[in-house]
Order: C-alpha cells, then sequence, then structure tokens
C-alpha cells in the first residue's frame, strides 16, 4: 500500500513512518520543517527512518498548490495527517501559524482526498479539545464545546471540517484524540523532554498548579500500534445514525473519532519523580500557577478505539521513562 505521512519529520509522524516501512508499506512523507524548535533533530529523525520505499518532500500544508501536485503525482491509498502547528502556549504567541497550517493545511489535504478519492483519511485531533470539561474519563460522546486554547478550536474545526467531507463526498475519515505522547525522539517544547533535559543540566524546572495535575502519558510505541492498527479499519456509512440518538463520534457519513492514550492518568509529579529516578539527580522545583491554556487533568476513555483494533496500551511510565531518557543521553551525549 502507499501511504502519505504529513508531518513526516515530527515526533509521531518519523515513528508512524517508520513503522510502515517496516510492514513494507511505501511512504511518501511531507513537511516544511519550520524552526518551533530544533531543526536538526527533525532532519536527525529524517535520517534515522532512511529507508528505499521512503520518499521526503519539504512543503508546507498551507500550500495549496504544492499539496494539490502532490496529490496529483501519486496515487495514495491511505493518508494520515499528523502535520500541525502544535502547542498549546505557542498559540498564545502566534495564532496565525494555527490558522495557516491547521485550518487551511487541513482543507488542503482533504481537497486532495477528495479528488484522488483515498480509501481512509486518519488524521491528528488532540485531547485538547475537552477544554472546560471536568468530567473523567474524557469520553468520546461528551461535549467538546469549549475549547480553551486556539490550538484546540483548532484541533475541534478539523473534525468538524473532515465530517463535512465524509458526508458530502464519501471519504471515510478517522479522527484521533492523542493524550500527551512521550519517548525517545520526543518534542523538546513537552513536558517530558523538558524536565529530562533541565534536570540533567542541574536547571529549574516550572511545575504548574503547584504539582496537583494529571496527565494521561502514553508511550510512543503504542500509540504507533494505535494509528497502523486503526487506519486498517475503515468507516462505514450507518443510515440508522441520529443526531438525536448517536454518538458525536459516529455518523451516518463513515467518520469515527477516537481517543488515543494510555487510559491511566499519572499525577504530574510522581511522573517528575520516575525521572528524578532514572536519572538519579533531583529536580530543582518552581511551584506556579496554573498556566493559560492548560487542563487540570487530562484522562482517555479508550475502550472504543481499543475495541474495534484489539490492543491496549502496554508501556508503564517506568519503562516508558527508562527508554526517553537511555535516547536522551544518547542522543546529546550527557
Amino acid at each position: 500500500m502507499k501511504y502519505l505521512v504529513t508531518g513526516v519529520s515530527g515526533f509521531i509522524g518519523s515513528k508512524v513512518a517508520e513503522q510502515l516501512l517496516k510492514n513494507k508499506h511505501e511512504v511518501i512523507g511531507i513537511d516544511n520543517n519550520n524552526s518551533y524548535y530544533d531543526l536538526n533533530l527533525k532532519l536527525a529523525r529524517l535520517e534515522n527512518i532512511k529507508h528505499p520505499q521512503l520518499t521526503f518532500i519539504e512543503c508546507d500544508l498551507s500550500n495549496r498548490h504544492e499539496i494539490n501536485a502532490i496529490f496529483e503525482q501519486y496515487s495514495f491509498d491511505y493518508v494520515i495527517h499528523l502535520g500541525a502547528q502544535a502547542g498549546v502556549r505557542y498559540s498564545l504567541e502566534n495564532p496565525h501559524a494555527y490558522a495557516d497550517s491547521n485550518l487551511v493545511g487541513h482543507l488542503n489535504i482533504l481537497e486532495g482526498c477528495r479528488a484522488k478519492k483515498v480509501k481512509h483519511l486518519i488524521y491528528a485531533s488532540s485531547s485538547s479539545v475537552y477544554g472546560l470539561n471536568s468530567k473523567t474519563p474524557f469520553s468520546t460522546t461528551d461535549s467538546v464545546d469549549h475549547p480553551v486554547s486556539l490550538y484546540a478550536a483548532t484541533k475541534k474545526a478539523n473534525e468538524l471540517m473532515a465530517h463535512s467531507y465524509s458526508h458530502l463526498y464519501n471519504i471515510p475519515t478517522t479522527g484521533l484524540r492523542f493524550f500527551t505522547v512521550y519517548g525517545p525522539w520526543g518534542r523538546p517544547d513537552m513536558a517530558p523532554f523538558i524536565f529530562t533535559k533541565k534536570i540533567l543540566n542541574n536547571e529549574v524546572i516550572d511545575i504548574n498548579n503547584n504539582g496537583d495535575m494529571w496527565r494521561d502519558f502514553t508511550y510512543i510505541d503504542d500509540i504507533v500500534e494505535g494509528i497502523t492498527r486503526i487506519s486498517e479499519v475503515i468507516p462505514q456509512r450507518n443510515n440508522n445514525w441520529a443526531v438525536e440518538t448517536g454518538s458525536p463520534a459516529t455518523s451516518s457519513a463513515p467518520y469515527s473519532i477516537y481517543n488515543i492514550g494510555h487510559g491511566s492518568p499519572v499525577n504530574l509529579m510522581n511522573f517528575i519523580k520516575t525521572i528524578e529516578d532514572e536519572l538519579g539527580i533531583e529536580a530543582k522545583k518552581n511551584y506556579r500557577e496554573m498556566q493559560p491554556g492548560d487542563v487540570y487533568k487530562t484522562f482517555a476513555d479508550t475502550q472504543d478505539l481499543f475495541d474495534v483494533i484489539g490492543y491496549k496500551p502496554e508501556v508503564g511510565i517506568k519503562e516508558g521513562v527508562a527508554s526517553l531518557v537511555k535516547w536522551y543521553r544518547e542522543y546529546y551525549g550527557k
């Protein structure tokens, strides 16, 4: 099969491409390799997954002419759309980057899938869409109409846009709401990477809400397994579905939404302690208030995903943190 993977230089995208290549698929990967974080890390990820069946194209999702040309040149069976402007806090500083990449870029991918009748579009949503929702675990049957960041709002918009294309053009789409992904080759703007780096460098780590926070930390290999398995589960039309009685995660259109996470939230202080233990260093800590755009607790109800793919995450935080720290020390020579 031939896959398009967007955001292929990214943390999740590079690992998904790597797994697809191991499974003997052909992968065309695109990324704009922007300067949001260390470009050298993105290039190193690409080098790490170098393969005869991988074609890398540098382009921007918001450039519809380039995206159209890629869809014209290659006949994709599946599209795994992971490229986006990431980060909750950065959306406070540079909102237009989110409109360009997450809204215009998503539309360009949808248009490409429509024009070339792709078998299945799998795209990245986010646990951030749950916003002000305080009921846990977060379920795909919950309302997600009150986001607390522009980033979250763009991800909710992606789900709505996908549904319209599924309904109008019969394009099977699956949105995945990711919950705090971590592990080797991770993003430098995310807490697990930041904590590891600063503790090793004897720098102070900032701990939001005075440590009273919970995250559904999910190891990268478990995420990749979930993505590759769900790509083979193509949504079907359900003529018996109705808005009044049906789940918002399904539809009469070939459309699905799933949470993808570990399903067992960890207290932030326990996660930090696990990193400290693995490094053998006690962190210097600065406790502070909740930051704008943050949520108190993320907790994924993932039973519906596990039911259809037959897989549950296997990696706990002790094993996952050990792998992250090992990679970090090797990559940065610490």
